[in-house]
């Protein structure tokens, strides 16, 4: 009896934990900082490029280690009959032989045209751009977040906007009822009405699945469950959106001098001219070190087996050089190949420039485009709130035909989507013009 009751309660604490924790889950409210920060460290584009990272140190480690000295042991048992030479004794015999070898060997490399030396130094380089490739890929992400992040407000307003004209055009649909059974207006007059009502249905629909799209998006940037509930923080309104300052030499050199792909692109060019020097390399001479230690046993001296190992123990030691003469022209054709890849990198590094310079410039001539928008935008939504308010009073008081109140609503619906898009693409390019010049992005 008592099993059961602590196995109950067991179960039912595992159970009120499971709720609480689904409810603060459920209960949470993301903003732009917390999904940076949690798309940086769960991002699977983000992980692929710090393995790749990660590579790059263990061939660096690796590349270090080839100046050591290498070891290997060895040991052999062989037999022989007949007239054989004795492996060990060197001697001729006619006999059936057991021996046995041991030993230890190794070398080491002096000097190999100085390639084990540009090698570490371009595996150093591969891991700095490594470093610099991460920061890349964090950098899209970060950018992916906030176009999403701020898309996703932008369909999420938008369904208010739907939704308030839908609850209008209801209420127009009860008022042309009205005066169509009271013989004011005609049938049509009440069946547009009816269309629009159907139409802006339609619309509320539309929103609620583009925000819900929006969302699937944020989330695979997230690597969250689709399953996995996501609600997001809004903007603070009190913002400035449009008296922002905005100096394009600054923020170009600002941009130059942050952007990681900028210095990863000029490491690139460095790497290429270690590979020329490893490439040049194979002209010169290798000198190695080379070093054994070795002994073993025969079956036809009659000394015990320690005791051959004894006599027979011998100790090497030597120097071995290799001069390339004629290596099928694999020396001239690498270098050939590693000059062309200098060139190449430094047309890369034009190209990535050219990129930067153009991403920073749209976002400029955006920025400031957007401020006048947002400045036209909302002047033109104020403009057409008051013209719907007039063509509303003037419709119940039967001064205005409903094609006419359609009109109107619908320039208001436009002119109020157009200031909230006006509103989200001043946020993006200005906070893009920020990220750009390595400043923090918050809403």
């Amino acid at each position: 009896m008592k099993l059961y009751i602590i196995l109950a309660s067991v179960l039912f604490a595992q159970i009120s934990f499971g709720q609480q924790a689904d409810a603060n889950s459920a209960s949470k409210i993301w903003s732009l900082e917390d999904c940076i920060d949690y798309a940086i460290k769960n991002n699977i584009t983000i992980k692929d490029a710090t393995l790749n990272k990660t590579i790059t140190e263990v061939d660096y480690s690796k590349s270090k280690s080839a100046k050591l000295p290498d070891l290997f042991g060895s040991a052999s048992q062989g037999y022989s009959s007949g007239t054989t030479i004795d492996p060990i004794t060197s001697d001729y015999v006619s006999d059936e032989i057991h021996n046995t070898n041991i030993g230890i060997n190794s070398s080491m490399t002096l000097f190999q045209g100085n390639q084990l030396n540009n090698q570490v130094k371009q595996n150093k380089l591969l891991v700095e751009q490594s470093a610099l490739l991460q920061e890349e890929a964090k950098n899209s992400i970060v950018i992916s977040i906030l176009e999403t992040y701020l898309q996703t407000l932008f369909s999420k307003e938008g369904i208010a906007i739907a939704e308030n004209n839908l609850k209008a055009s209801e209420q127009e649909v009860i008022q042309a009822k009205s005066r169509l059974d009271a013989g004011s207006i005609a049938l049509s007059d009440y069946t547009e009405a009816q269309s629009q009502a159907a139409t802006n249905k339609f619309n509320v629909i539309s929103a609620k699945n583009d925000y819900e799209l929006n969302i699937i998006s944020l989330k695979q940037l997230l690597e969250l469950s689709p399953l996995e509930d996501l609600q997001i923080e809004t903007v603070d309104e009190n913002q400035d959106l449009i008296n922002l300052e905005l100096n394009k030499e600054v923020i170009y050199a600002n941009a130059l001098a942050y952007l990681p792909e900028i210095e990863a692109s000029n490491t690139n060019i460095i790497i290429n001219e270690k590979e020329l020097d490893i490439a040049k390399g194979g002209y010169l001479p290798t000198l190695s070190l080379i070093g054994s230690l070795g002994s073993g046993y025969t079956s036809i001296n009659d000394n015990t087996f320690s005791d051959q190992l004894d006599v027979n123990f011998n100790q090497k030691l030597g120097l071995s050089l290799s001069i390339p003469i004629f290596n099928r022209n694999q020396t001239k054709s690498a270098v050939q190949i590693a000059t062309f890849n200098i060139e190449k990198a430094e047309i890369q590094k034009q190209t990535v420039e050219k990129e930067v310079i153009k991403k920073v410039e749209t976002a400029y001539q955006n920025a400031l485009s957007s401020q006048e928008q947002l400045v036209a935008a909302e002047a033109s939504q104020d403009a057409a709130e008051q013209s719907y308010n007039l063509a509303q009073k003037k419709y119940e008081l039967g001064d205005l035909s409903t094609t006419d109140l359609v009109v109107s609503q619908n320039t208001y619906t436009n002119a109020q989507q157009n200031y909230l898009q006006s509103k989200y693409l001043n946020i993006l390019y200005h906070q893009l013009l920020q990220f750009y010049q390595g400043n923090e992005i918050k809403l």
